[in-house]
């Protein structure tokens, strides 16, 4: 975004987590002042990840035309055990519809609005990962794609061949806004879950707590932030920065598809017998390959380690807090 001669601080670790850190400060601390605040964090970024798509298709199709693909298109993926890990990301992209019903409550017709979202987020997020993956494609063959940099490489290769030397840092800053709105959007939703359950007192009082002024659910907000920042931090240690990410991934599919099990649970319990059979199918099938080391992890023992620890963390840390819950 600021030019070449900041470029070598993307292998920065200690500036990465820094900058990681203060923009999930942001995307928090904008929805920690209510929604009439934090829905434009959110806005913004649905707004840049949509410019990112158009962008990345245009430069793509401007590229194809000049010179054809650096890729041959082959629509059927072939079998490799080093990207099994991928489709359980895939999996993991395509979901979160269930994070907005939390939100049922600050929601205008939620049942209508949500029924109508489900829909058009299924077909908007087709296309635009199907569109964005052609279009990295045409531009940089696959060995030369990264998966922590590769839209800043997709941006320079396309950015030199067609004389814009403003695409890249256009798209780099683009591609922050989304993250930050995606952050924003993700920790909004998902802390209103502990929120319900301190009112229910199934959880600490401390999270039924409402901010005075702002009237959301600080605490709630607050614990998410102090423990991303804790997966962050522990995440770094003992690893490349590509392990790292690969870890953190997996460990977000694991924890974040285990309460689909209780949710296309209940569907079967309430007679969804379809849905409840396909969505557990692809629950348990995304988790399977979560756990499935990438190409690139060189220490395998370590990665699987990191991967158990964290999810029994993660367990173990909410079966204590449940375990002291205050009922009467």
């Amino acid at each position: 975004m600021f030019g070449p001669w900041f470029t070598r601080w993307g292998d920065n670790r200690f500036y990465l987590l820094a900058a990681t850190l203060a923009l999930i400060l942001i995307a928090l601390g904008s929805n920690l002042v209510g929604l009439k605040v934090g829905k434009w964090t959110e806005n913004i970024g649905a707004l840049a990840t949509w410019a990112v798509g158009i962008l990345l298709v245009a430069a793509a199709w401007m590229v194809w035309m000049r010179r054809g693909s650096a890729t041959p298109m082959h629509i059927i993926p072939s079998w490799s055990w080093g990207t099994v890990n991928f489709w359980a990301a895939i999996a993991y992209a395509t979901s979160g519809m269930e994070g907005p019903g939390m939100m049922a409550g600050e929601i205008r017709e939620p049942e209508r609005t949500m029924r109508l979202a489900g829909w058009i987020a299924t077909g908007f997020a087709t296309a635009f990962y199907v569109s964005a993956t052609v279009a990295f494609l045409v531009v940089l063959s696959p060995e030369h794609i990264s998966e922590l940099n590769g839209f800043a490489e997709i941006g320079n290769s396309a950015g030199q061949l067609l004389g814009a030397v403003w695409f890249s840092p256009l798209i780099a800053l683009l591609v922050v806004a989304s993250g930050v709105g995606f952050v924003g959007g993700l920790g909004t939703a998902t802390s209103r879950l502990p929120f319900a359950a301190g009112v229910d007192r199934l959880l600490p009082a401390a999270f039924s707590k409402v901010h005075p002024r702002w009237g959301t659910p600080y605490v709630s907000i607050l614990a998410l932030g102090m423990v991303a920042t804790i997966l962050l931090i522990t995440y770094q240690l003992g690893d490349t920065l590509r392990a790292a990410y690969d870890e953190m991934v997996s460990l977000m599919v694991i924890t974040g598809f285990l309460p689909y099990l209780y949710i296309f649970g209940s569907a079967w319990k309430a007679g969804k017998r379809l849905s409840a059979a396909s969505g557990g199918a692809v629950t348990v099938l995304a988790m399977l390959c979560a756990v499935v080391p990438p190409s690139e992890i060189t220490n395998v023992w370590l990665f699987e380690g990191k991967l158990a620890a964290g999810t029994l963390a993660v367990v173990a840390s909410a079966w204590l807090v449940y375990r002291r819950r205050n009922l009467p």
